[in-house]
């Protein structure tokens, strides 16, 4: 499993000629480490009597980065599995009507989940982007820096997944799973801009 590996094991790992690991399992990487710096600001925000007045909502945050922090983990291996099945499906038979048509259909099907698995990475990094926005709001002003860090990183895993989403686009031929993808995007890029937007302003209050 890459989420297994060391640091440097997983970076010479995307750094090698293989096509996976590569763009979406950075992204799902990249999440993860946001949803992790979150949970870090709850740590040092948490149970001191100087923050008394919002422990309920630091700990609320604390259990959502925790669930997002994990299911990002798991997308990261998710990601390069669902590009490896895409890979299986151009790999099948194709001297006959019938397994050219049976491939391409289990193209389709794989090229398919090859693009919700980062759809659900840039759902998941929006909702980390929202965690970020509180805690940097909320938090501990000494970790006001991890915040901000945690904010701009999930921002980042976003874009790349849904850089991953659009590629595989133009694979696909159903176009009503093709409409409902493309609305989803719309959505998600609005709540996304207007986060990171609101991070950066934050940020450059408490942080300069």
């Amino acid at each position: 499993m890459l989420v297994n590996k060391t640091v440097c094991g997983f970076v010479e790992e995307l750094a090698s000629n293989s096509a996976a690991p590569g763009g979406g399992s950075t992204a799902a990487l990249a999440g993860s480490l946001g949803a992790a710096l979150s949970i870090m600001v709850c740590n040092f925000t948490e149970g001191k009597p100087k923050f008394s007045s919002v422990q309920d909502e630091i700990t609320q945050i604390k259990q959502k980065g925790l669930a997002l922090k994990n299911d990002l983990m798991d997308y990261v291996d998710g990601d390069t599995n669902a590009f490896d099945e895409v890979m299986k499906a151009y790999k099948l038979p194709k001297e006959t009507d019938a397994e050219k048509s049976l491939r391409s259909e289990k193209i389709q099907e794989a090229t398919k989940q090859a693009t919700l698995l980062p759809l659900k990475v840039a759902e998941s990094c929006v909702e980390v982007l929202k965690l970020s926005l509180k805690v940097l709001t909320i938090g501990n002003p000494n970790t006001a820096c991890d915040a901000a860090v945690s904010g701009v990183t999930a921002y980042a895993g976003f874009q790349g997944a849904i850089f991953n989403v659009k590629i595989n686009l133009s694979s696909i031929k159903d176009e009503t799973f093709l409409q409902k993808v493309r609305d989803k995007i719309l959505v998600l890029q609005d709540e996304a801009d207007k986060s990171n937007q609101l991070i950066l302003a934050r940020a450059k209050e408490v942080i300069g």
